[in-house]
């Protein structure tokens, strides 16, 4: 009976500690890696740190010097445009393709197959595909013009004023795919006895999706908004690839500004400032999010 309760015990005694000592390591890099990193890169903010790191506080002048550079808030600007129709195409479009999907129609297992298959590429192979494709020597203008539309332009990579919107067709192509699975999944996720009961009380198909349906997605929404806010605050290997920032700097973004002044210029204290104002721009949009979805939670 004792040699029982002893293995009894240390059967207990492993499941109490092993998942913790499996995780453990995880947690650790964790802390050290994402967390102690944003910790030294905030601290840097506040240095006088050049081309390498310095540890003396100097206050707010890096992040005075970067609220005095125009290039900072033309970055700024583009962020807001970017992220503004990346978001709001990305929700319009995946939305609109999983409520087609969910009609259960011929081949969707191929189609969203299809819709999923650029999220598979890198934002790399992505901006490339589209540079060529959006290029007016070689790409959609050249293949119009050759079919004898002479007077059709498309120029919008080159163009300073639209390059910013290439990236958002590019984007948006890339994303909408995952967004559409997210709104799909979640659909397919409704008690079927909801729809049946509104059928019985003779509501459209549309006035279901809008009265019923898509409200019942609040909470991939909110997934979702998260997901797309945080690509596009990050984003630096697509607008890299497809524009590299140009024509000029009219495309060019917060992440490309702080990899150029930390890794290429030298100014370690302006890179380092711009990456906490990324930072402080991702939890803006974080928070407001968390707490609406927290809230709406507790009233259901």
């Amino acid at each position: 009976m004792s040699g029982s309760s002893s293995q009894g015990s240390l059967h207990a005694l492993a499941d109490r500690w092993l998942p913790k000592l499996v995780l453990s390591p995880t947690l650790a890099a964790s802390l050290i890696f994402v967390y102690g990193f944003i910790a030294w890169t905030g601290w840097l903010s506040f240095t006088e740190s050049r081309l390498m790191p310095r540890y003396e506080w100097a206050g707010f002048v890096q992040y005075q010097a970067l609220f005095e550079n125009e290039r900072w808030w033309t970055t700024a600007a583009n962020l807001g445009i970017f992220g503004g129709l990346f978001i709001l195409f990305c929700l319009l479009v995946g939305l609109l393709m999983a409520v087609l999907l969910d009609q259960k129609i011929r081949a969707e297992g191929a189609l969203r197959t299809v819709y999923l298959y650029p999220m598979a590429l890198s934002f790399v192979v992505t901006g490339t595909a589209w540079k060529w494709m959006l290029n007016p020597d070689m790409g959609l203008q050249k293949v119009v013009v050759d079919l004898g539309f002479t007077d059709f332009t498309f120029d919008w990579l080159v163009n300073p004023d639209m390059a910013i919107y290439t990236v958002v067709i590019a984007g948006v192509w890339q994303s909408s795919g995952f967004v559409m699975a997210l709104f799909l999944a979640g659909l397919r996720g409704i008690d079927d006895s909801i729809i049946k009961a509104a059928q019985v009380d003779g509501a459209s198909l549309p006035t279901i999706y809008r009265r019923i349906l898509i409200p019942s997605l609040r909470p991939v929404f909110f997934s979702v908004l998260l997901i797309l806010s945080h690509i596009a605050i990050k984003s630096f290997d697509l607008v890299m690839a497809l524009t590299g920032g140009g024509p000029g700097n009219s495309s060019d973004v917060p992440a490309i500004f702080m990899y150029q002044f930390a890794f290429t210029r030298g100014q370690l204290g302006v890179g380092a400032a711009s990456a906490m104002m990324m930072l402080i721009t991702i939890v803006a949009v974080l928070v407001p999010l968390m707490y609406m979805e927290t809230r709406s939670a507790k009233r259901v």
